[in-house]
């Protein structure tokens, strides 16, 4: 930390030398606009200049949101905001994301951000579907202060997006947008390549197989643990590998390490996306088209995403009434494989080239004991067309200059439909000539495991959302001194959800995909026989959901350097409605804010004019707001379930849910206290701006056990209390900015620590995310620890830390699980640059996550196919004996010179780290989750006007550009995962699947013409 702090300090310094230097000379003629000049849209859609906000917030312009042609407009903002935490769940070609800032307040509840889309409360997964190109900037509202006004669905702090406006010229504008991107997957594991194909004394060959020091080759093996690569008796050879093909002659390869061979699955990657925006409109009056299109096919063969996206806005003013309209359709279809085959590659032994399987099907694949990933491609679907429609209609009447009505309206619908299938498998290739011991057999016969059901399922889900504002707005010079602006409101919102699901296994006729051609059906209760298909829910519900709230917003200025800033918002929920003793009774809760900015470089005399320091900012707030996400529709009513095979198998059953929430539970209350700090240096050249802030979350939202003879399993209601901590530091420079050269810098410092005060009496902890009960691994808020804490089943140690063993050299395991660090990191870095030179401008974003802690299944994969390093680097025909381990002799722990299985041979070996013991111990998986990424790279270039003055375009610009370019993991994380990676969208992040793909990095170039 010292040293990162003088190197900071050291940045500081002779930058501030070299801007002093700069502004003596006659070259540095550009005006940097000063902060107080900045307009900023915050909640509500309320404008206001920098100086009179009082939260810490940050703004992205469309500039940087398009500078490396990002996919969509969450990618867009990675890495470009402090204490902003986007996690991918999911990296496919339908990747999804989770929007956090600054950390988590609430165990059972949402932690997301709010995302606001033109005034009106969205979603994340629309904001990943909108073009970044038809961004006009995104405002990212850090501080809860700034985000109250939104009440409950404000408390994580919201992402404000502003769409562009078409222009008022009437002169008809065209703009033209276009990039073609090649993408790869990259940070594949790095593994072992000293041994190769095998298992040490599994029959293979029908008349005997050689003995390769104490282990044997297996052409059909998906295990790592066969003869050393330099054994001068099989290295180099050309080798009959897999299963048997339909005419019963082998594949062959070389019995060697192939580079990168995981690679070899994937292909590079296209992205298209191409734009036409068109503007138009008058004094009193704009219009504007956007249309966008992007084509992503993926790095996995036939996994596609076609999306379209169009946006018309328009507005005019009639007299006193201004009217405003927004309509945005996107419409997106998504065809992708079961992410699932990942795991079947992980397996592949290195001297595998899997590209020799693509026509061998199931029965003549790499091996017996996983499926073929090429048969995956084909024959397990998952299809989804999502349709998105959104209009906005905005009206405001001005009944004189100091008071007006506004009204902003919005309808959205979403549909999306998915079809998801499996063509199933039933071996029926008897192997005959192949002198294995698969011979007289089939596949099925053999592994007793091969055959699965084919299934269809179909799901849709559609959502019908309003929500509007109306608001009276006032603005008053009180004295000459004192102006005040008034917001007085009301909101409503409603939603409507239906999920329809159908489906079932066995297909009939194959390759007809409809639910007339299931045999099997899935009863509707019985949603884990679907899981186990596809991992995907099977829902069945409606429900619907309300909200309205009155609120208030107050603002007073005092000679434009003392601003205060207080919102209220009394809102009820229609989640905390419950009915007993004939009556529905639902209570409303008040939130409230208050926040002051003073600027005494204005206030002083003695500041004014200063040439060093020019400006300065002070802002504290105060906020209480509430949290009700932990409780969904319903809940608080005594609503029956339908279990499958209740009472009777295959029919539908009637029963009483034995997980209840107390009918008089109320939200989580989230009491913050911030101070915000600006400081602008050299006229703005140099800023830096710091913000400090404590959440404590009381009547935390929860589940606690209870006793089974009150009938029910547990009670979610109000316990314990959590807070977190924090602060955040932006750094600012312009070293030079002259006619034609021009250096921006931007470098952030962000930490955030939660931590759970309280919990139910007799509860220590709560699970967050416990992805398998066969493997001892999870996410859990303890108490008195911190919210997020990865627990693990550990090796058994003594007062020294050194591993115990039993008699027979394996470790001995503990049984409960114990805490190995929380998932949150100890600080972030980002850092932004810009260099423009004449019309150049090249950019770059990066960051750099240190500490914190994460799980990856795929290294606990790979150490059972003994493909992790830490599996060779040894002889292992001669044993292993388990690094810094001891056993207990005559009482004492002596140091242990056991290997593992009590013998020194390869079959010790390959037990030891093949068992079962070992896949389910959860401490190997930890693994440090410090990280550095370079997230974007561009290049672009403006045509001189001059150039073009002859023509009717107007401007263009070309540009290269990389995308993930670098990544660098920590020491022990051998690229197993992305620490950024997780398994799920809810608080339980901090867990990486071995089925999740890995990282893609993207190379293009992009094109921007106006005319």
């Amino acid at each position: 930390m010292k040293k990162l702090t003088t190197s900071v300090l050291i940045v500081a310094l002779s930058s501030s030398f070299f801007i002093v230097s700069a502004q003596q000379r006659e070259a540095d003629t550009i005006k940097t606009k000063t902060i107080e000049e900045v307009v900023v849209t915050g909640a509500l859609g309320i404008k206001k200049k920098a100086d009179a906000v009082t939260n810490a917030q940050q703004v992205v312009g469309t500039k940087e949101l398009n500078q490396a042609s990002a996919p969509n407009a969450v990618q867009a903002l990675t890495g470009k905001v402090s204490g902003l935490q986007i996690t991918q769940t999911d990296n496919s070609v339908g990747a999804s994301s989770r929007i956090v800032i600054r950390g988590n307040k609430s165990i059972s509840g949402g932690n997301e951000a709010l995302v606001v889309i033109d005034n009106v409360i969205s979603s994340a997964s629309v904001l990943a579907q909108l073009p970044p190109e038809v961004i006009e900037n995104v405002n990212v509202i850090k501080g809860l202060q700034g985000a109250a006004l939104y009440g409950q669905q404000g408390v994580n702090g919201v992402i404000i997006v502003t769409t562009k406006k078409g222009a008022k010229s009437e002169k008809m504008q065209f703009t033209l947008t276009s990039s073609i991107q090649m993408t790869q997957a990259f940070k594949f594991p790095i593994i072992q390549k000293q041994y190769g194909k095998g298992y040490p004394h599994e029959p293979a060959f029908s008349g005997g197989d050689v003995d390769y020091n104490g282990t044997t080759y297996v052409p059909f093996e998906n295990m790592s643990w066969g003869p050393a690569y330099n054994d001068p008796n099989i290295g180099g050879q050309m080798v009959p590998s897999g299963l048997p093909q339909a005419d019963g002659r082998f594949i062959y390869e070389k019995y060697a390490p192939i580079n990168n061979h995981f690679s070899k699955f994937f292909k590079n990657g296209l992205i298209l996306q191409n734009g036409l925006t068109v503007n138009s409109g008058g004094s009193d009056s704009y219009a504007m088209l956007s249309i966008n299109r992007l084509e992503n096919d993926f790095v996995v063969e036939g996994d596609q995403l076609r999306q379209n996206s169009f946006l018309v806005k328009a507005g005019k003013k009639l007299d006193k009434l201004r009217i405003d309209g927004t309509i945005n359709y996107i419409s997106k279809i998504t065809n992708q494989s079961s992410a699932d085959l990942y795991s079947d590659i992980l397996q592949m032994p290195s001297m595998n080239d899997i590209r020799k399987y693509r026509y061998s099907g199931v029965e003549g694949g790499l091996s017996a004991f996983t499926k073929n990933p090429y048969y995956q491609l084909e024959h397990t679907r998952q299809n989804t067309v999502n349709d998105y429609l959104s209009g906005i209609l905005s009206l405001q009447y001005d009944f004189n200059k100091n008071i007006n009505l506004t009204y902003t309206g919005n309808l959205y619908l979403n549909n999306s439909r998915s079809d998801n299938h499996d063509d199933g498998f039933k071996a029926s290739q008897v192997y005959t000539g192949s002198g294995l011991v698969l011979d007289g057999g089939t596949l099925q016969d053999y592994t007793g495991s091969s055959n699965f059901d084919s299934y269809y399922i179909n799901r849709t889900v559609s959502t019908r959302s309003y929500y509007g504002d109306l608001m009276l707005n006032f603005n008053y010079d009180l004295t000459n001194d004192i102006n005040m602006k008034l917001n007085i409101g009301n909101n409503i919102q409603d939603s409507y959800r239906t999920a329809r699901s159908m489906g079932g296994t066995n297909l009939v006729v194959p390759g007809w995909y409809d639910i007339r051609n299931v045999t099997n059906l899935i009863q509707p209760g019985n949603s884990t026989g679907a899981s186990a298909l596809d991992n995907i829910l099977f829902e069945n519900t409606t429900t619907r959901q309300r909200t309205i709230a009155g609120f208030a917003n107050l603002d007073l200025s005092y000679k434009d350097y003392l601003f205060l800033n207080s919102t209220f918002r009394i809102e009820q929920s229609s989640v905390l409605s419950t009915y007993y003793n004939g009556q529905v009774h639902n209570k409303t809760y008040p939130y409230y804010s208050v926040g002051l900015s003073f600027i005494p470089t204005k206030a002083f005399e003695a500041l004014k004019g200063n040439d060093i320091i020019n400006y300065i900012k002070i802002a504290p707030g105060y906020t209480k707001v509430g949290n009700t996400s932990a409780i969904l529709p319903y809940e608080t009513s005594n609503v029956g379930i339908a279990p499958s095979g209740y009472p009777f198998p295959n029919l539908p059953g009637y029963g009483v849910d034995a997980t209840q929430t107390n009918r008089t539970i109320k939200p989580e209350f989230i009491s913050t206290y911030d101070l915000n700090v600006q400081l602008g240096f050299l006229n703005d050249r140099i800023t830096l701006e710091g913000s400090v802030y404590q959440s404590d979350t009381k009547d935390l939202i929860t589940n606690a056990n209870v006793s089974n003879a009150s009938g029910i399993s547990n009670l979610k209601d109000n316990f314990g209390k959590t807070r977190m901590r924090g602060f955040e530091i932006d750094l600012g420079l312009t070293p030079f900015k002259s006619q034609n050269f021009t250096w921006n810098l931007r470098a952030s410092f962000a930490k955030s620590r939660s931590t759970v005060i309280d919990l139910p009496n007799g509860l220590d902890e709560v699970a967050l995310a416990v992805p398998y009960q066969t493997v001892g691994i999870g996410v859990f808020a303890i108490k008195g620890s911190d919210l997020q804490v990865i627990k693990a089943t550990t090796f058994q140690r003594d007062d020294q830390g050194r591993v115990i063993v039993g008699a027979d050299g394996v470790p001995l395991q503990n049984t409960t699980l114990s805490s190995m660090g929380r998932v949150t990191p100890d600080y972030t870095l980002g850092f932004n640059t810009s260099l423009k030179f004449k019309g150049f401008t090249l950019s770059a974003t990066m960051d750099y996550r240190k500490g914190g802690k994460f799980a990856s299944l795929s290294k606990s994969l790979l150490t059972f196919a003994g493909a992790t390093e830490e599996t060779a680097g040894f002889d292992r025909s001669k044993g292993y004996v388990i690094p810094n381990s001891v056993q207990m002799v005559n009482g004492q722990y002596v140091q242990n010179n056991t290997p593992v299985g009590g013998t020194a041979d390869y079959d010790g070996v390959a037990g030891y780290f093949s068992s079962q013991s070992l896949q389910r111990l959860g401490e190997p998986m930890v693994l440090d989750a410090t990280a550095f990424k370079v997230r974007e790279i561009a290049l672009s270039y403006d045509v001189p006007k001059s150039v073009l003055s002859s023509t009717f375009v107007t401007g263009i610009t070309v540009g290269l550009f990389a995308r993930n370019p670098f990544f660098v993991y920590s020491k022990e994380n051998r690229n197993y995962a992305d620490p950024e990676t997780s398994y799920t969208s809810g608080n339980g992040a901090g867990i990486a699947l071995a089925e999740q793909y890995p990282s893609q990095r993207s190379f293009g170039i992009n094109l921007k013409a106006t005319f």
